[in-house]
């Protein structure tokens, strides 16, 4: 980074008053030798003086000075908070796209879906939604409608599924959606929610995969 040029002090000269002196300070800022300066070079200055301006005692006095040093700590504060919030949202999204439907755990469908209702009777809503889209991932799993596929993420179960299963893609796909959001994407689980998933769960479970089999083509006549 360029080295910053030295800003011209602010403190006024004997006989001049502060109003003055800033005056031109300002009109030494726009010099050739400022004009060169990259925009990151000019905004860090700009921060510097307005930081300085903002806990010079001597301006607002010592109450003021506590004061501006109180706002300076709740921005500084504020600004931490907003970068770990971003961090936060922007590491879910990342795990939204590759983790896996079921996780740790080794489930048959049966106890998926059990576990599944016993959550809604608590009103857990999120974990409901998420132990009946594993129920519905080992059940199509287990009736080899899809491959067994450790880390298989919510979006590439509905895919393969439909596939699979046509009549029931859209299904699917809001299925995968509401997972993920009530996963990773912070959205708290509700009733609609869970209908959602149980009714996709009675939908597979009736539904047959499309038997796409390939025609042998005739045999060309001799001419």
């Amino acid at each position: 980074m360029t080295s910053l040029p030295t800003l011209p002090a602010l403190t006024p000269p004997v006989g001049i008053d502060r109003e003055e002196a800033r005056r031109r300070a300002s009109g030494e800022l726009r010099g050739p030798e400022y004009a060169r300066e990259s925009s990151l070079d000019r905004f860090s200055r700009w921060m510097d003086q307005f930081f300085g301006d903002l806990l010079d005692q001597d301006a607002i006095g010592v109450v003021g000075s506590v004061a501006a040093r109180t706002a300076l700590v709740a921005i500084v504060v504020a600004a931490v908070v907003a970068l770990l919030l971003v961090a936060r949202r922007t590491s879910r999204s990342g795990t939204a796209r590759t983790g896996g439907v079921f996780g740790d755990r080794r489930l048959t469908a049966a106890e998926h879906r059990e576990a599944a209702e016993r959550l809604a009777e608590q009103g857990r809503w999120a974990e409901a939604v998420r132990e009946r889209l594993r129920a519905v991932a080992r059940d199509l799993e287990d009736r080899v409608i899809v491959d067994v596929a450790p880390g298989r993420t919510a979006g590439e179960l509905a895919a393969e599924a439909g596939r699979a299963l046509p009549s029931l893609a859209a299904e699917l796909t809001v299925a995968a959606r509401v997972f993920d959001d009530v996963t990773y994407g912070e959205v708290p689980g509700t009733p609609e929610a869970y209908r959602i998933m149980r009714d996709l769960d009675e939908h597979l479970r009736a539904a047959r995969p499309s038997a796409v089999a390939a025609t042998p083509a005739a045999p060309t006549a001799a001419p």
